[in-house]
């Protein structure tokens, strides 16, 4: 695409790789974590001094995400953005609505507040290819994270951080092949949402049994139960149930349980109640993609951007997260970092 209409121009680089944005990105984490604090006020994460904070002027970023309320995966994220907020001197504005629409008029809210950059998720891309559009206009640099791997290019996004949901999918089928599953559901909470249905069709790609997805309601969660527990009845022969996020995880335990099936339950996510079922045996691995991460680097790179003019992936490839498998062979590796929220 012909990216030079961006109000931010940047030379093109090229001879990136995979590993060295990976070791681009946990160096700057490494630094970056070694001072900050979160913000008193949670639409203000940097709002307290912290022993190491920048000493650059102080700026105003927007997140703009597609979080239902009340979700643990995405306190995590929060978390990240903040103590990177409180290193760099940053006045972050936090919000989410999870329909799309409401998103974009969040991100409009954002450029309305003329803030110095904004991080935003693109669960449903299409919907935000305005607002992003006028953000860029009003020559405010954009940097995506957690959903959009295959869109942001197009959007003219600056960096990317985030799991190629494909990709751990694929991973995600090759696990189950090893454990000796022959027949899976994939529980998907939105409908719609690109990347939840691309982990679902990774899985489908080397998973060498039976797929298929039963999509629910993720904000009712007693529905999300019955949903469950109704197909394993209706199918004694499926052994594995594949959720999408940590709550969903927890859930299909309760539903197999219910149900009286031997179907065990794998999922991508984590939280720290879903690290202490993995450690019980009750779930037989997660996908880790570092949310913490996402939500730092985001912040991090738009405070890098503009004090110094640094693009990670070198403004062409993203800046991968995870995937990463937690098992009962680490999990007590991970454990700690979960107690604290983090993980």
């Amino acid at each position: 695409m012909n990216r030079t209409t961006a109000p931010h121009p940047r030379p093109r680089r090229t001879g990136w790789t995979v590993a060295t944005v990976a070791v681009a990105a946990t160096a700057l984490l490494a630094t970056g974590c070694s001072s900050g604090s979160g913000g008193k006020k949670a639409e203000e994460g940097g709002a307290n001094a912290a022993a190491g904070q920048a000493d650059t002027p102080r700026m105003t970023i927007a997140m703009v995400t597609h979080a239902p309320s009340g979700d643990t995966f995405w306190d995590i994220i929060r978390k990240g953005a903040e103590a990177a907020a409180a290193k760099d001197d940053v006045k972050l504005i936090y919000s989410n609505d999870e329909s799309a629409g409401g998103q974009a008029n969040l991100v409009q809210n954002a450029i309305d507040q003329k803030v110095d950059g904004i991080a935003v998720t693109l669960a449903k891309p299409d919907a935000m290819k305005s607002a992003v559009a006028k953000a860029r206009a009003a020559g405010i640099p954009v940097v995506g994270f957690n959903s959009g791997m295959d869109e942001w290019k197009d959007q003219g996004l600056l960096e990317f951080f985030g799991q190629d949901e494909s990709v751990a999918g694929q991973a995600f089928g090759e696990k189950l092949n090893a454990t000796g599953a022959k027949k899976a559901v994939c529980v998907v909470q939105v409908q719609g949402h690109v990347g939840l249905e691309a982990r679902c069709a990774g899985v489908k790609k080397t998973f060498k049994g039976q797929v298929s997805n039963v999509y629910v309601n993720g904000n009712d969660m007693p529905s999300v139960k019955s949903t469950i527990t109704a197909k394993l009845k209706q199918d004694s022969s499926i052994d594995q149930v594949v959720t999408l996020g940590a709550p969903f995880a927890l859930t299909a335990v309760q539903s197999v349980s219910d149900s009286g099936s031997k179907a065990k339950v794998a999922t991508f996510d984590l939280n720290k109640d879903l690290v202490g079922s993995v450690k019980k045996g009750d779930i037989e691995f997660a996908v880790d993609q570092q949310p913490y991460l996402q939500g730092y680097l985001a912040v991090d790179s738009l405070w890098l951007y503009r004090n110094n003019g640094n693009y990670m992936g070198g403004g062409e490839a993203p800046v991968l997260t995870g995937p990463a498998f937690v098992d009962k062979s680490n999990v007590d590796t991970v454990a700690g970092f979960a107690a604290k929220g983090t993980r």
